[in-house]
């Protein structure tokens, strides 16, 4: 079996979620195979099921006049931030009702990625994310509707782990962010990241990959 892989660059966070129901879609009527979507979004907050707003530092209004674009949507988990320089990717992959299994296997393919760069990482039992000592570094929260996945993970990448100062991450009080940059003491090429993703994918999931390259070559 394979997944389609589609690299859509920089996309702004309305327009990915609004292409990723698209995707969902057609892969619940079988009309495309599984599909991993890898992006990067312009600065965003968005709130998960489990957000209540408490765990903003700030009304919305200022998020909004400060840079950020807000959005309350259907995945799972509390607050988080995304930007550039983040890679995000939503497998968008039939999981039925092996939602817990489907996290697991996530988490294990960013350590894979993690470990490609000679890093320890893991997950914490009881949140779903990735985590290096004790800094948070990849965010993973998803969606399952009609038994097929979306939203996803967050990796930090080269981000500016600044723009996290202005949200209480994952609702998790007292603990840190952290990036590849930072734990390297060098920028990460990001489309050498997405490679490594994609081989993490194929290997954990057991599919192979067939990368829609429309995309892929605009970034070049």
């Amino acid at each position: 079996m394979e997944f389609l892989v589609e690299d859509l660059g920089l996309l702004p966070y309305s327009q990915a979620w609004e292409y990723q129901k698209k995707v969902h879609k057609e892969v619940v009527r079988g009309e495309r195979p599984p599909t991993l979507l890898l992006l990067e979004h312009p600065r965003v907050i968005t709130l998960g099921r489990k957000a209540t707003g408490e765990n903003l530092l700030f009304p919305e209004s200022w998020y909004r006049e400060n840079g950020f674009e807000v959005y309350w949507v259907e995945r799972g988990g509390d607050v988080t931030y995304h930007g550039p320089g983040q890679l995000v990717g939503y497998p968008i992959f039939p999981v039925g009702r092996e939602v817990r299994r489907f996290l697991r296997q996530i988490e294990e393919a960013i350590v894979k990625v993690v470990a490609s760069y000679g890093l320890k990482a893991y997950p914490t039992p009881g949140y779903a994310g990735v985590w290096v000592g004790e800094d948070k570094l990849c965010a993973i929260g998803v969606a399952v509707k009609e038994e097929v996945s979306f939203h996803g993970f967050a990796l930090n990448v080269n981000t500016d782990l600044n723009d996290f100062s202005v949200i209480i991450p994952c609702g998790l009080k007292g603990k840190g962010v952290t990036s590849l940059e930072r734990l390297l003491g060098r920028k990460v090429p990001m489309l050498e990241v997405k490679d490594r993703a994609v081989q993490a994918f194929a290997e954990v999931f057991g599919m192979e990959p067939r990368v829609k390259e429309d995309h892929r070559e605009a970034q070049v």
